[in-house]
């Protein structure tokens, strides 16, 4: 049977190779218009949420449509909508008067990352600690004190000072810093640090030297501080071929980009702004999903519905598919597999590299995929997590693949542009791929396999893990784990995907990026507690790394 399947395949690819010669110079035209589109200018890097994404979605659907594809989207059409939440912003209406002069948000003031919303009205003096009034606090001593130590942590002495005084009855800590020492301190609209007990304002050295050089001036205050949430929305888009079969394919690629580097994960190191077109990223993965979506729904082999994703969000942390399994709009039981493309479109033309991921979640991708195939040299990776969108299918214990031609230089900087392509490199992908799903047809419903989980995200110099896997879709503070890797530390001591890790030994951590600092301070060998809440439960472990 094994023998006759790989007949089958081989002889499929043979006469492919001979009848779709034409077919080909079509599919490499379409491929250059699909990534010249995608990556232009005028889409502005394709940043979720943004008129640049929305151009992108109409693109995309616009080519679903002409492909014969039904929508199956949230509302009848071909769009899943999804929420983004971009941190918090201090909103225009935000003020501080001093003796009736109007400060300037962000050039004389700003409230610190951690700062609750409130308003007040009052008379006070900088050398008074009256009960009801805004308390003045000079880091000056506190950063001179600290200036060579290097666990010191501004914030975190800031906030301390303002959970003394709020207990003393301060309304509000007006902080400011007449010493020569930088203390790099800003609005910083992705902190996830809890809210401190009053409102936090920072002035800056001029704005100080003008009202609070005088200790005991009288100072007529005015404040009103609104910090708010600032979301945007992002857009999966999603098409069908009803096969009227029992069980469905599933093929993706995001779409989305860096937009100007924005969200801070650009690689760019310029002092000019510039758009990140992501023709490899992944204008590449998206043009091979929509000429094999034409494909597909041409062909004769029938066994299989198959459903096509657009995903949007995948640069901030996997959102869009991450919703989409969380928000199906088929019954994920009858998922046969899913297939990620990622990055397809800078082969190397001198060694045909080309990276499978996804190798182990299913028995049935050893009888499948060969590494001797004739045109490209293929690396298994066995594990079904990793940087991009197959992982959360992998993680509803669907089988996956995830195909990737390879890091280059101009990965994630405004130099990844469609001129760097190579069509024919990603066209024998494609063709790679189409046999391979179509190969499927007569296997019925694949099985799947749990497999190691990697490591995604931020890297740090750390030498020890604990083996979860973070959820970055998480808006609260701490670390929400979203998948526990099997036999690691945390599974033996009892960690459980859902639990919302928020401290490691003394350090509190409210953020990814916080928890992978905190993971750089233990080596193996050392025993601590990690802290975590489950619900509304607070647990300890006791951990030796």
């Amino acid at each position: 049977m094994k023998q006759l399947f790989w007949l089958l395949l081989v002889s499929f690819q043979i006469c492919q190779a001979q009848k779709l010669k034409k077919a080909d110079k079509i599919i490499l035209s379409d491929l250059q218009k699909h990534i010249a589109y995608l990556a232009d200018d005028k889409l502005e890097g394709r940043r979720t949420g943004t008129a640049g994404e929305k151009l992108a979605y109409e693109y995309i659907i616009a080519e679903y449509a002409k492909n014969g594809l039904s929508p199956k989207g949230d509302r009848g059409d071909y769009l899943q909508a999804f929420e983004v939440n971009d941190g918090r912003f201090i909103s225009p209406s935000s003020h501080v008067f001093i003796n009736g002069n109007d400060l300037s948000l962000d050039t004389e003031f700003f409230p610190v990352s951690f700062c609750p919303n409130g308003s007040l009205e009052a008379t006070a003096a900088v050398a008074l600690h009256e009960s009801g009034n805004p308390w003045f606090f000079d880091l000056k001593d506190l950063l001179e004190t600290n200036k060579n130590n290097p666990h010191f942590d501004l914030k975190d002495a800031i906030k301390s000072e303002a959970a003394e005084v709020a207990k003393k009855g301060a309304s509000a800590l007006f902080i400011y810093n007449s010493s020569g020492i930088k203390d790099e301190l800003k609005f910083d609209g992705k902190s996830k640090t809890p809210l401190a007990e009053v409102p936090i304002i920072y002035f800056n050295k001029q704005a100080a030297d003008k009202y609070f050089k005088d200790e005991t001036a009288t100072l007529d205050i005015k404040l009103k501080i609104l910090v708010a949430e600032k979301k945007r929305t992002g857009h999966n888009v999603i098409a069908f071929k009803d096969n009227g079969a029992a069980n469905t394919i599933i093929l993706g690629a995001h779409y989305d980009h860096l937009g100007y580097g924005e969200d801070l994960n650009s690689l760019y190191s310029g002092a000019d702004i510039q758009v990140h077109n992501g023709a490899d990223d992944n204008a590449s993965g998206t043009a091979a999903i929509l000429e094999l979506s034409k494909m597909l729904a041409a062909s004769k082999f029938k066994s299989n519905n198959y459903l096509f994703i657009s995903f949007s969000g995948e640069e901030l942390g996997l959102y869009g598919s991450k919703y989409f399994t969380e928000h199906p709009s088929i019954d994920l039981k009858k998922a046969n597999y899913m297939v990620n493309l990622d990055m397809i479109g800078r082969l190397n033309d001198s060694t045909h590299g080309l990276t499978i991921g996804g190798f182990g979640t299913s028995p049935a991708w050893e009888t499948l995929i060969k590494s001797d195939n004739k045109y490209f040299k293929i690396k298994f990776d066995s594990s079904g997590t990793g940087p991009s969108d197959h992982t959360s299918f992998y993680r509803k214990d669907i089988p996956v693949l995830f195909f990737f031609t390879g890091l280059h230089s101009d990965y994630h900087k405004p130099t990844d542009d469609a001129d760097k392509i190579n069509y024919n490199g990603e066209l024998q992908v494609i063709k790679y791929i189409n046999a391979l799903v179509e190969a499927t047809d007569i296997k019925g419903k694949l099985s799947f396999t749990k497999t190691r989980e990697v490591a995604m995200g931020t890297k740090t110099n750390f030498k020890v893990s604990l083996g979860i896997m973070p959820d970055y879709t998480f808006s609260g503070a701490g670390v929400r784990a979203d998948g526990i890797s099997e036999g690691k530390l945390a599974q033996r001591v009892g960690i459980k995907a859902g639990d919302v890790l928020v401290q490691l030994g003394d350090y509190t951590f409210s953020d990814v990026q916080g928890y992978m600092e905190t993971l750089a301070r233990f080596k193996k060998g050392d025993a601590t507690k990690v802290k975590v809440v489950r619900g509304t439960q607070e647990i300890l472990f006791d951990i030796v790394f």
